[in-house]
């Protein structure tokens, strides 16, 4: 797997070639959103891309790949205060998001479910499957531990959105835009949130497949 690093600092960008390269990856390097842009052309299999770089920024270079039709997995570096801009790259869409500072091991767990999800969006399966959870796409039919799972229509749409990204944070404007087709009150989908984790999960006070990404979105468990 080819990945290319994108950010303006020397020291992180040589930091990442080591750690990857140790890990298996072809690494390639960009220090800024012009250069980035260009190593397209290398054909990279994901995007390790910092955020807050001189000349063309890292949304811009979101933007520009998303619009000229690239799906390759996005995963953002962001400052750790910048929750914000968490949410601007992935409404502009980036896949997934590590803090700064942050440590390899995230950063290479966050990278192995970006490049698994996006293997599983080009083979889509007929039945998905996390844990207990088992959806069957074709029958519209949900089971936990093997029993039937009555959802709304407006839970099984939440639900079914998850799961075609399972794995990447999705934000509440997203979601909201997906499933009511407009940008409504986002307490009424952590109510159905609410009641989706009462439905599937195994303690819905401690959910384990339907992850909160605090001030942001929801993340579905990947599957294994």
């Amino acid at each position: 797997m080819r990945i290319l690093v994108v950010d303006d600092e020397p020291a992180i960008r040589r930091f990442l070639r080591t750690s990857l390269g140790s890990q298996g990856y072809q690494v390639e390097e960009a220090e800024d959103g012009t250069a980035a842009l260009a190593a397209m052309s290398h054909a990279p299999d994901l995007i390790v891309l910092d955020l807050g770089m001189p000349g063309m920024d890292g949304f811009e270079v979101i933007r520009h790949l998303r619009e000229s039709g690239a799906t390759l997995p996005i995963v953002v570096l962001s400052v750790r205060a910048d929750e914000a801009g968490k949410v601007r790259a992935l409404d502009l869409g980036a896949d997934d998001y590590v803090t700064k500072p942050f440590g390899i091991e995230e950063l290479l767990a966050r990278i192995r479910t970006a490049l698994r999800h996006r293997l599983q969006q080009e083979g889509e399966r007929p039945v998905f499957k996390v844990d207990a959870l088992s959806l069957d796409l074709v029958r519209r039919v949900v089971t936990v531990a093997g029993a039937e799972v009555k959802l709304t229509p407006k839970e099984y749409d939440i639900l079914r959105l998850l799961v075609a990204h399972a794995g990447k944070v999705l934000t509440h404007k997203f979601i909201l835009n997906q499933v009511w087709g407009t940008e409504t009150d986002v307490q009424y989908l952590r109510i159905y949130i609410r009641t989706l984790r009462q439905k599937i999960e195994a303690d819905p006070e401690q959910p384990k497949l339907i992850l909160t990404e605090q001030g942001v979105g929801y993340r579905l468990k990947a599957p294994d």
